[in-house]
């Protein structure tokens, strides 16, 4: 899979990793950067390398949540007169969705998803339908353009598992970009994977053993980023407004038996754990005004707490 979408994209491994491992663990992911960085690009790859049904939705300010979810058109039988609704299913009827620059759309758009990202299904026209397994939503998001664009709400990023941050190019990278997207077509992706295939893996990756104590290494990490909490560190209680609550903590520990299970190893040591944390608190935790004047970032938070929350003893991986 990695080799196959890496035919089209120019580096970004770590990126591509992070994608996987949301995949795998079964949780949703928010890609953010600036225009050009083939964000769009590389979602499309994921789905092409995979056997999924794979929509694009592209939020704008006028976007309305039936635009997502589907709507009622009333129908009429030449033959008989008879007149009937049917229900037509959105765009958010497939496996994979891609919600391209989420924040475009307002707020009750957004929620539109709140529902089916958190419990893979649709309630319209009276009806509740599930969605079709597996599901995945990969929202991108542009942080420098503000005006015209509706911030995620606290509850719509938490059903994130992963906040995935993409970085420009090196120069060797760029310059291959240059030569790959200046020149003929690319030929299509060769599925890698189909959707009983990724079952499996997500199966196999509540599977993965996480002992005791990184139970306790995430929970630690977790209840550090909490300002009023005996836990917190100097930094989180001078600049965190709000810190990450329990599914923080889930989250940390599915990143880690996904991380471990693509390493290949069958439990989870305190790495994978520290290797998505990064991802799974960057937008759980809420820096407060002093920060924002100061320039203290939700990232740095989070590298202070990866530096003084102690890893357990012991633990190893495999």
């Amino acid at each position: 899979m990695r080799a196959e979408v890496g035919k089209r994209i120019v580096g970004q491994h770590e990126v591509l990793d992070e994608i996987l491992m949301a995949l795998v663990a079964g949780g949703h992911a928010l890609l953010v950067g600036v225009p050009g960085l083939a964000k769009t690009l590389m979602i499309r790859s994921v789905a092409e390398a995979m056997s999924l049904d794979f929509r694009r939705i592209q939020f704008t300010p006028d976007l309305v949540p039936s635009d997502i979810t589907g709507t009622e058109l009333l129908e009429e039988d030449t033959q008989t007169g008879h007149r009937a609704f049917r229900f037509v299913q959105g765009p958010v009827f497939a496996n994979i969705v891609l919600a391209d620059e989420i924040n475009r759309a307002p707020p009750r758009t957004q929620a539109a998803l709140l529902e089916a990202m958190q419990e893979h299904r649709v309630t319209a026209a009276g009806a509740t339908m599930p969605l079709p397994e597996p599901f995945f939503v990969l929202a991108t998001q542009n942080p420098i353009e503000q005006e015209g664009t509706y911030p995620l709400p606290e509850a719509q990023l938490d059903r994130f598992l992963f906040d995935i941050r993409i970085g420009y190019p090196g120069a060797d990278e760029e310059v291959a970009i240059l030569r790959a997207t200046t020149g003929v077509d690319n030929a299509p992706l060769a599925p890698m994977l189909d959707a009983h295939q990724v079952r499996d893996l997500q199966r196999m990756t509540r599977e993965v053993a996480a002992a005791d104590a990184a139970l306790r290494y995430a929970a630690a990490l977790a209840r550090a980023t909490r300002p009023s909490g005996d836990e917190a560190t100097p930094l989180v209680k001078q600049y965190v407004r709000w810190g990450a609550g329990p599914r923080a903590g889930q989250a940390l520990i599915l990143g880690a038996k996904a991380a471990a299970l693509l390493a290949g190893r069958p439990n989870v040591a305190p790495a994978d754990i520290r290797r998505v944390a990064r991802p799974v608190l960057r937008h759980r935790v809420l820096p407060n005004f002093a920060a924002e004047a100061e320039g203290i970032t939700a990232e740095r938070i989070v590298e202070d707490l990866l530096e003084r929350v102690p890893e357990p003893r012991g633990l190893t991986g495999i």
